[in-house]
């Protein structure tokens, strides 16, 4: 897109890296660092969207001082330490401070801080303040922001995750994503790839069904800013980057919420604007989810050829466990085709990426792509071809495997362990699986897996003498109806 360039009139001032920050990683990579801090604000009660980018800026020196959450989570994680030592400058010595830098026009500072930018040294205050986009920081009071948004953590289920989505940062209704709208700044660019991480984030946790109606609208805003244009190319790609990501997010929740062909319209989307920007990582992902749709829709072959064009275009991304993925992708399509020597030689490639471990060329969008979703994946593969036994060995260590984060994808693998096991002749080890997934049902919402244990209550219906299923059978038979 062309664009014009504006020069601003005050010289940049770079950023100091965090060194210290950096040592404290070590060898992991940042996706494998956000991981932990995740990992670590569970610990606590808290819950962060840390990812790869926001480990990028805090060693680069872009933030110089986290938010409260993070402060505490990262006191959590490294004991006795305070924020200097690990980098930060004191919040007594940046907060209020304006900063020099912006990106786009020197902003006007308010009095409220959820005006400025998250995160950004181009907000009024050069500290991490409150997303305006993010649910848990909805007030402009730093620790009245902490305590509601522990609140909503413990509010219960799909339903508060679903209202959650109200103030991800772009419009939400359709009268408002039509209205004129100003130039779009970096600002903008920082809420749209906030809004693809929280909609990940509630996703992991709480699965689709309750999201995809509440999603929609941020994707028509987005659309919105593109057209409004922007004065800078570096805020024009990332806010189309943002729209392609964010297109396959709701695409996503389509998907997984059985609305095959939404999902399949927002995937064309997403590849469209991958192909007018030449991004290629946002084409792959593309492609990669195209794939994995076709292979659900009982397209195997499409499968096939989408993964095959994935790993053609992620070539130049430079990263192994991408072109892992896309391999399982097209294993699935493989086993779909009944192609046992196909599915394997591509399971093999997938495995030979995988132990070539992780990379800072790894995809943000990638944080759930560990051991357990390689397992998960290689046991659909068998599970399609027939093969129960190995099917249920590999579902049941992708169950272990996850990381309790991803309370979602737990129930997914439980669920295709417990049908794995059924179709297998282990009647009352598939009871109990299943009594696990209506366990985490009370969390979830995906039509994917009540379809699933829906399949699992029917083959094991002819066994209600068998230990557990009765019980399992009897609570499966009592749960809603999907609409």
């Amino acid at each position: 897109m062309a664009s014009s360039l504006v020069t601003s009139s005050q010289p940049n001032r770079p950023p100091r890296p965090n060194l210290a920050f950096r040592r404290l990683r070590g060898q992991r990579s940042p996706a494998e660092f956000a991981a932990a801090i995740r990992r670590a604000a569970l610990e606590i009660g808290e819950q962060v969207s840390c990812d790869a980018r926001y480990i990028g800026r805090v060693e680069a020196g872009e933030i110089r001082c986290p938010n409260y959450a993070y402060e505490r989570v990262f006191l959590h994680m490294f004991p006795g330490r305070t924020l200097t030592d690990l980098g930060f400058a004191p919040r007594s010595a940046v907060r209020g401070r304006r900063t020099r830098d912006t990106e786009d026009a020197p902003p006007t500072c308010t009095a409220n801080p959820a005006n400025a930018t998250s995160e950004s040294s181009g907000a009024c205050e050069p500290y991490e303040t409150q997303n305006p986009y993010d649910p848990y920081h909805p007030h402009d009071t730093y620790e009245e922001s902490d305590v509601l948004r522990r609140a909503f953590m413990t509010g219960g289920g799909a339903t508060v995750a679903a209202a959650s989505l109200g103030p991800v940062g772009l419009a939400l209704d359709a009268a408002a994503a039509q209205r004129p709208v100003r130039r779009a700044g970096a600002s903008d660019a920082g809420a749209l790839e906030e809004a693809v991480r929280r909609i990940r984030l509630l996703d992991d946790r709480h699965g689709a069904d309750g999201l995809y109606r509440r999603a929609a609208a941020p994707l028509r805003a987005a659309y919105a800013l593109l057209d409004a244009g922007t004065t800078r190319q570096t805020t024009a790609d990332r806010l189309y980057s943002g729209a392609g990501e964010l297109a396959i997010s709701v695409g996503w929740l389509a998907h997984d919420s059985g609305r095959f062909d939404d999902a399949r319209s927002h995937y064309a989307e997403a590849l469209a604007t991958a192909r007018m920007t030449e991004d290629p990582g946002l084409e792959a992902h593309a492609f990669c989810n195209t794939a994995f749709l076709a292979r659900d829709a009982g397209r195997p072959r499409e499968a096939v050829r989408a993964a095959q064009a994935a790993q053609r275009v992620a070539r130049p991304v430079g990263s192994a466990r991408l072109m892992s993925l896309l391999a399982l992708r097209e294993a699935g399509g493989w086993a779909g085709l009944a192609d046992r020597v196909g599915c394997q030689q591509a399971l093999a490639r997938a495995q030979a990426l995988f132990d070539r471990g992780p990379s800072d060329d790894d995809p943000e969008w990638m944080s759930f792509y560990g051991e357990a979703e390689l397992e998960g994946l290689e046991a659909q593969c068998w599970s399609t071809l027939g093969d129960w036994p190995r099917a249920a060995r590999h579902a049941r260590r992708a169950a272990e495997l996850q990381d309790p984060h991803f309370t979602r994808n737990i129930a997914l693998y439980t669920a295709e362990l417990a049908d794995d096991l059924a179709r297998g002749g282990l009647p009352d080890e598939a009871a109990v699986a299943g009594m696990r997934v209506l366990d985490l049902l009370e969390e979830v919402e995906s039509s994917r897996i009540q379809t699933m244990l829906a399949a699992t209550a029917r083959v094991l219906s002819p066994h209600r003498r068998a230990s557990g299923v009765s019980a399992f059978l009897e609570r499966h038979a009592s749960l809603p109806r999907m609409v």
